[in-house]
């Protein structure tokens, strides 16, 4: 898996063979370099712009910092690290939106919204935002078309 670049997929089966055998040589040999991998794949995805794929694998790097196979093991990141990155790039993002939005792309400012809340769910100023512009695209497409008379 991690030859394949699936960081993400080997930790959740080194997460499942600590389960069946706690102290697992093989997991704690290498949950450190997968967990790297996973977020590097995440500052990679960001560099080439591919927001919500960056913000979902650091996201899921942060749910494997707790990993007991990580104790005593040092990082070249902290938990700080990165939720300074989750946190600038939903900013980055919010502001995207908030700027199609007020140029009056509600589909645009949408896509960015969903974008944030595929990697944070509970972002609540995204999840806001998408509730009322959704609600305004809809209340749009019930107003007839004006007939040209």
């Amino acid at each position: 898996m991690m030859q394949q670049g699936k960081f993400g997929r080997a930790l959740e089966l080194f997460t499942v063979a600590w389960k069946e055998k706690p102290g697992h040589p093989g997991v704690e040999e290498n949950f450190s370099a997968a967990l790297e991998g996973l977020k590097n794949n995440g500052d990679e995805a960001q560099r080439l712009g591919r927001p919500e794929e960056a913000g979902k694998r650091w996201m899921a790097a942060l749910g494997f910092l707790s990993h007991p196979a990580l104790k005593g093991r040092l990082l070249s990141f902290a938990k700080g690290d990165l939720k300074t990155s989750i946190d600038k790039q939903s900013d980055k993002l919010m502001e995207k939106g908030l700027a199609d939005y007020r140029e009056g792309r509600l589909e645009s400012a949408i896509a960015t919204w969903r974008q944030i809340l595929a990697y944070d769910p509970s972002h609540e100023e995204a999840s806001k935002s998408l509730r009322t512009a959704t609600t305004q695209l809809e209340n749009l497409k019930k107003i007839p078309p004006a007939t040209g008379k």
